[in-house]
């Protein structure tokens, strides 16, 4: 049994508590929620700053963690796709390397759990042995060409199949982004997955994928036109992207949209309006290492939408770390408060990916893990907020 006691105690599911105190067994189970005065001082460990549960990270590629600084900031979203592809190829012992620290980096970083993307088995063994929990994402697209689904979906197959579900690990097919998934492939991805999956998609990360929906324009035709795909078989809704995501996908599941940074107050309704179980997972520093922008925060806050915090790739970051982006959040949008961060970085994170019986807040009975946060009673994420893993 131990005893962990901070200045602050912020059980996420209940107010904080100064002073609390917060007892576990050996494995880290929740035991008991107090308060400072139910106990002998000598008996707890007391710290400055912050007791918080573990993060939850929901957007994360981990297969392209061997990419960390080869693609330059700041190019936008179609040019980074672009280099992306062009560094796929490297030694697999290299690969294999990366995505080990990676891990273990989120690990260190206060993360219990991950949302991870994965177009490959790479991953796979790494999170078979992982100290963190894994929602595996297997990722597919065909390039809005219906002819090729059942080609692209048997391909992805084997990789599907491939990935563990040991360890309370979970996973689901899932649609890239409504710009490179057909409506035949979105129907064979749907049939995969039960009604208690997640499904993520990437959604609306730039102003190109909102053009290309409204009237065929924009630089997506370009794009396509450099991996010599016709577009053919595409024809313009005369609405944003998110609208054809939704059509093709079911409200009773799940459904984690992506990036969400051209997203607009009518889109976000829309989505609330068509299922009460859509989630967004925001990954700040990856919207400014692309395309030097960020999600218009205040249009979540006025809908009450279900928000969560992801890192994306070290293809599109300088680290992976939730804490390095609620200190983003909040020093350029410095109204979202820092118990509303919090909860998107623990409990809500943990509802998307359907872990919250275990994870993302401190309760009776929870295993969530413990962070420390050296953060003073102002409760301001300063750059120098650092995290502290206590279980």
């Amino acid at each position: 049994m131990h005893k962990f006691s901070a200045d602050l105690l912020f059980p996420v599911s209940a107010p904080p508590i100064p002073n609390g105190v917060v007892v576990t067994d050996e494995q880290g189970k929740i035991l008991a929620v107090e308060s400072r005065e139910q106990h002998d001082p000598a008996s707890l460990d007391i710290r400055r700053g912050a007791i918080v549960p573990g993060f939850v990270n929901t957007h994360c590629h981990l297969e392209l963690s061997h990419m960390k600084g080869r693609v330059d900031t700041g190019t936008g979203l179609l040019p980074f796709l672009k280099s992306v592809v062009q560094f796929r190829n490297v030694p697999e012992e290299e690969i294999q390397k990366a995505i080990r620290r990676a891990d273990a980096d989120m690990y260190d970083a206060g993360i219990v759990a991950v949302g991870d993307i994965s177009n490959k088995l790479d991953t796979a063994a790494v999170k078979d042995q992982s100290r963190i929990r894994y929602y595996t994402f297997v990722e597919m697209f065909d390039f809005l060409q219906d002819s090729r689904a059942e080609q692209t979906f048997n391909q992805y197959l084997p990789v599907w199949e491939g990935q563990s579900t040991a360890h309370g690990n979970r996973k689901s097919a899932v649609p890239h982004a409504p710009y490179t998934v057909s409506k035949e492939l979105f129907r064979r991805i749907a049939a995969l997955n039960s009604d208690d999956a997640t499904v993520s998609i990437h959604n609306q990360e730039t102003p190109h994928e909102d053009e290309l929906f409204r009237s065929k324009t924009g630089g997506f035709q370009e794009f396509y036109e450099m991996f010599q795909i016709p577009l053919t078989e595409f024809d313009a809704t005369g609405r944003n992207s998110i609208h054809y995501a939704m059509e093709n996908m079911r409200p009773q599941q799940r459904n984690l949209f992506v990036h969400n940074t051209m997203c607009s107050p009518d889109d976000i309704q829309a989505a609330q309006s068509w299922s009460d179980r859509v989630f967004w997972a925001t990954c700040p520093n990856a919207n400014l290492y692309i395309e030097n922008r960020l999600p218009n925060y205040r249009f979540f806050l006025d809908a009450e939408a279900q928000m969560t915090i992801g890192t994306d790739s070290l293809t599109s970051n300088w680290q992976l770390s939730v804490l390095e982006e609620m200190k983003t959040i909040a020093r350029f949008q410095s109204y979202v408060s820092f118990e509303t961060l919090l909860r998107w970085a623990t409990l809500n994170g943990a509802r998307a990916l359907g872990f919250e019986a275990d994870l993302g807040s401190i309760e009776t009975g929870k295993t969530p893990g413990l962070n420390l946060l050296d953060i003073g009673s102002d409760l301001k994420l300063q750059a120098g907020t650092g995290v502290r893993r206590l279980v």
